[in-house]
């Protein structure tokens, strides 16, 4: 991994909220900053994927550009970007506490990223299966509304993604209450992890050939 070049660009704006660019930017589970009392996302997107319809995530007004919201599951092709979306449950009781989410799966310059929204329950492997190979995992770990970080590290053992990208969890500012990251960072070998501050830069070959865990700070 690193930070020069022209070379595809992971930003965190917080929460669960994503920017990747490249000859596209996408942008995913935006957020309006206040409601949840963070900075507002600065994003030109071309594509918003929204994985459900909670005000912590679906704040598409607060992207700037023209661009194609994609909020159902299924396949398509938006923009030149094959995105395929997986139907999950917001919780462990089928979705009856929260609600239904979809989890994102689509590549960009040969990377298959996965965004796993506000995922409350572990995944079968037939949604594992749908959901295809993953290189970069975006999975929340600050339990409470999602799964917690000793489940998300079971997920990730299940997907094997090249790089996983911890989310949702609580930091400094953020008027939702759920867990640090702490439990999560108790599971990672030290050897695998990586603070890559906000904003980090990947291509292909980058990839490491098992597992790394990239934690961004706000």
């Amino acid at each position: 991994m690193t930070m020069a070049g022209e070379k595809m660009r992971i930003v965190w704006h917080g929460h669960s909220c994503f920017e990747i660019a490249d000859r596209l930017t996408v942008a995913i589970d935006p957020h309006d900053g206040k409601s949840i009392g963070l900075r507002a996302p600065s994003i030109k997107a071309d594509i918003v994927m929204i994985s459900h319809d909670h005000f912590d995530h679906n704040a598409a007004r607060a992207i700037k550009g023209d661009f194609t919201i994609v909020r159902e599951a299924g396949e398509r092709n938006v923009k030149g970007v094959r995105i395929v979306g997986v139907g999950a449950e917001h919780d462990e009781a089928n979705g009856s506490k929260r609600g239904h989410i979809v989890i994102f799966s689509f590549t960009m310059d040969g990377i298959r990223f996965c965004h796993c929204g506000d995922l409350g329950e572990m995944l079968s492997r037939s949604q594992i299966d749908a959901i295809g190979p993953v290189d970069v995992l975006f999975v929340p770990v600050g339990g409470v509304f999602t799964i917690d970080g000793p489940q998300a590290l079971k997920l990730i053992a299940a997907i094997k993604p090249k790089i996983a990208i911890p989310m949702h969890f609580r930091v400094g500012g953020l008027s939702l209450s759920i867990q640090t990251i702490d439990r999560f960072l108790e599971g990672v070998p030290k050897s695998k992890l990586l603070h890559v501050g906000n904003a980090a830069e990947l291509e292909k070959d980058d990839l490491p050939e098992s597992t790394e865990y990239w934690v961004f700070s706000p």
